[in-house]
């Protein structure tokens, strides 16, 4: 083990932030370049080396931590890398995106603060990325087989990498400009810098996989004949069907979904707009919905220069420490500050929007809410309790209701939906068309990026056995797994 007594001597430290008034003037990651190397060995020593280490439960991919968390501590970086790497595609995009449900399955935090898990899985891809450690892996020799996939998220470019590796011939096709799906445009410069995408991809280039952007499989190419021409299909298109809000003055300027709102403001990081069409700037601010994508439209307002952001969540506040009734080693809602918190604005809590208000040009102007409580299974209205706020810019954080059916792929391929609207799939995560798979949250619905990589990695296994009848590859998941909760 690491340091037999460093989970009584150390106590826990966390990356440091950038001080707010500095990063809300610049889209930089928030975090004060190169802070964790002088404290992480140590961090990493607070790993008990427990009997059974409940991390690797927590956390999907079954990432080797207490093997990492050694090497670490002895400052062996590459065996650290190594170990890291043997579960998981892209530790720097989990090391910085993924919420660790991993650190609240960690034992030592039954009682105590637990491992800096996250901080040191970061640190230490970062320290391969540095030293040189993360290198083409190209197949040894290719099985003359073609795959294509659909989407290129972290569910994706995994069974796309893992594919590549396996030998066979492998395509990516992404209907936006640029490579990433919602890695790219979905999340925020300020929580992950897009140049550590652009390196992983030009990692998998150089292993042999294809990447096709600005097509879209079922409006640009038809779904049926890609089939026809690939032996195999994975698609991993996302759950991008965004929940809607049908109030009254839905239809006023103003009133946009998230994924309207933040792929805009990656695109002027992009260079491709000078300042985004949909801007904060000057603007009182309201974000509809208490998630990470709220939180992320929270933090790009700040950057853009919001009069005011109001936050607003239809549920109560969570408390403050885990509730009783989600013991660990479960995931526990729990008040969260994000650095976007950090940042300024007001979170409202258990309110509902009643009605949008707009001026006599069709803009809007005003969000009328309702104080709400929860009683027989709905949200009820608190008599007395509505009151409106300004609003000029809204978005709609609202999470998803499944994938995109719209655009032609699952009528041209003839796909099945299960009853939430993602594509049904059996226990191999093959759809009822022959040679059609399907992986991350076109499957499974929302979910965590680290559960995306894992699904991925494990479609990547049901297809090469499809393919060539046995496979070598690791299958961390099954479709029916789900996250340690209550």
């Amino acid at each position: 083990m690491a340091d037999p007594k460093g989970f009584l001597t150390t106590e826990r430290q966390i990356a440091t932030t950038r001080p707010v008034e500095e990063r809300v003037k610049d889209w930089n990651e928030v975090y004060v370049p190169g802070s964790l190397l002088p404290i992480i060995s140590k961090q990493a020593g607070r790993c008990m080396d427990c009997g059974i280490p409940f991390c690797h439960n927590g956390c999907p991919l079954g990432n080797l931590i207490p093997e990492w968390n050694d090497y670490a501590y002895r400052d062996d970086w590459r065996a650290a890398s190594e170990r890291l790497h043997a579960t998981n595609n892209f530790p720097e995009f989990t090391g910085r995106l993924c919420p660790a449900p991993c650190e609240a399955a960690c034992v030592l935090g039954i009682n105590q603060p637990p491992v800096t898990i996250k901080n040191v899985e970061v640190t230490i891809v970062d320290k391969a990325w540095e030293n040189g450690g993360v290198t083409p892996q190209p197949p040894d020799r290719l099985s003359g087989k073609t795959v294509a996939v659909i989407g290129s998220g972290p569910a994706g470019l995994a069974a796309a990498q893992q594919l590549t590796r396996a030998g066979h011939t492998v395509a990516v096709f992404e209907r936006a400009d640029r490579i990433g799906g919602l890695l790219r445009y979905g999340i925020p410069e300020f929580k992950m810098e897009k140049r550590h995408i652009n390196r992983r991809i030009e990692q998998m280039r150089a292993e042999g996989t294809k990447f096709r952007t600005g097509v879209e499989i079922g409006r640009d190419i038809d779904a049926a004949g890609l089939r026809r021409r690939y032996d195999a299909v994975v698609i991993a298109a996302g759950a991008t069907t965004a929940r809607d809000l049908p109030v009254p003055g839905r239809e006023l300027n103003g009133v946009h979904q998230a994924m309207e709102f933040l792929p805009l403001s990656n695109k002027v990081q992009e260079g491709d707009y000078v300042t985004s069409p949909i801007s904060a700037e000057g603007k009182h601010v309201v974000v509809i919905g208490g998630g990470d994508t709220g939180a992320d439209c929270v933090g790009t307002a700040h950057r853009q220069g919001a009069a005011s952001v109001t936050q607003l969540e239809i549920m109560t506040r969570p408390a403050d420490e885990r509730p009783a009734h989600q013991p660990w080693p479960t995931f526990p809602m729990t008040y969260k500050v994000t650095s976007a918190h950090e940042e300024g604005g007001e979170r409202v809590y258990a309110v509902n929007t009643v009605r949008f208000e707009g001026d006599e040009d069709g803009n809007v102007q005003w969000l009328h809410l309702v104080e709400v409580e929860f009683a027989d299974g709905k949200f009820e209205p608190k008599p007395g309790s509505e009151r409106k706020i300004p609003a000029q810019l809204v978005t709609l954080a609202m999470g998803f209701t499944g994938t995109d059916a719209k655009n032609g792929l699952v009528e041209q391929l003839g796909l099945e939906l299960d009853a939430r609207g993602n594509i049904a799939r059996d226990e191999h995560f093959a759809t009822n068309v022959g040679g059609v798979f399907t992986a991350g949250d076109a499957g499974r619905g929302q979910s965590l990026i680290v559960w995306a990589i894992a699904e991925g990695r494990s479609a990547a296994r049901a297809v090469d056995r499809y393919l060539t009848g046995a496979s070598t590859l690791p299958a961390p998941i099954r479709p029916t797994d789900r996250a340690l909760t209550v």
